[in-house]
Formats: structure tokens, C-alpha cells, sequence
């Protein structure tokens, strides 16, 4: 399969990811963004009230990359980058 095919439907696995955790993230006047998918890596941007929250890191461990991983399986890692 053509490489660019396969990172498009990438992006579209991960987007649907983001888009099904989105409103548990808008609850607490948060949000999340798609920066960048280099190879197996999800770079995210937490924004609002999640970006400076103590809670953040198991947030992206616990809730953002197993929620990424579960609609996209080639994804390894995800990384919040600010």
C-alpha cells in the first residue's frame, strides 16, 4: 500500500480517537490537539484548563494514548508536546 495512503488513514484513525475523547476533555475546559504523527508517534497539544493540570500526564497515558492505540494499532507512543 502507497505510504502517503496509509499515513492518511492514519491520521484519520487518530483524529477519530481525539474526536471520541473530546468532550471528556471540554467537561473540564480542556481540549486537545493533533500536532504531528511521525512514524509510530502521536504528538498532541493539551489546551485550556488540561494544559496546566496536575492530572495531565496519566490524562495522556491513561486516557488519550489507549484511546489512540484502541482505533489506531500502528501507533506506539503518544507524546504531549507544548
Amino acid at each position: 500500500m502507497n505510504q502517503d495512503i496509509k499515513h492518511e488513514e492514519t491520521v484519520t484513525k487518530v483524529l477519530e480517537a481525539l474526536e471520541s475523547i473530546r468532550p471528556f476533555l471540554n467537561r473540564d475546559g480542556g481540549d486537545i490537539e493533533l500536532v504531528d504523527i511521525e512514524g509510530d508517534t502521536v504528538k498532541v497539544k493539551l489546551q485550556g484548563n488540561c494544559s496546566g493540570c496536575p492530572m495531565n500526564f496519566s490524562t495522556m497515558k491513561l486516557g488519550v494514548e489507549n484511546t489512540i492505540k484502541q482505533y489506531a494499532p500502528e501507533i506506539k507512543e503518544v507524546i504531549s508536546v507544548n
